[in-house]
């Protein structure tokens, strides 16, 4: 069973509120989102791992047990073509849990039009895989959000 830890500081809101239709329907997988803190900040390793995919909106660690956890800094963010974010470490590094991977700032992000809620996906993972899953209340970085079966 795998732990995955709050990635950033704020309060878990879960799928359902997200505003995009992909995440809140849980077409990338189960999980929950925060609705993070407005200073500028780090989104930290949910879990120890290789980072798989690393764009300056998300990111992609796969741990030890295979399960892949993406974290997604804001919704639409994208099109922000990585203004105000800054890579941290690169594709293909080993993390561990809790190590810093982009510094981004939520608040910059809300006044670029854009909704700076974070969803934290289990990949290629069924609702029933997931249990424990955090969808209300304040959380901190070490916070666990779910585990994984």
């Amino acid at each position: 069973m795998s732990l995955v830890m709050s990635p950033l500081a704020g309060r878990a809101i879960g799928l359902a509120a997200v505003p995009d239709p992909v995440f809140s329907g849980a077409m990338v997988g189960p999980g929950t989102a925060i609705d993070p803190v407005r200073e500028e900040g780090v989104a930290v390793a949910p879990v120890g791992g290789v980072i798989v995919s690393l764009h300056p909106h998300a990111f992609v660690v796969v741990d030890g047990e295979g399960h892949g956890v993406l974290t997604h800094l804001g919704i639409d963010t994208v099109q922000l073509a990585g203004e105000g974010f800054e890579l941290l470490v690169s594709k293909g590094d080993t993390v561990e849990l809790g190590d810093p991977v982009v510094r981004w700032n939520p608040a910059e992000v809300e006044r670029a039009g854009k909704s700076p809620v974070c969803p934290v996906v289990a990949l290629e993972a069924t609702a029933d895989a997931l249990s424990e899953v955090v969808e209300e209340g304040e959380i901190a970085p070490d916070g666990v959000l779910f585990r994984w079966q």
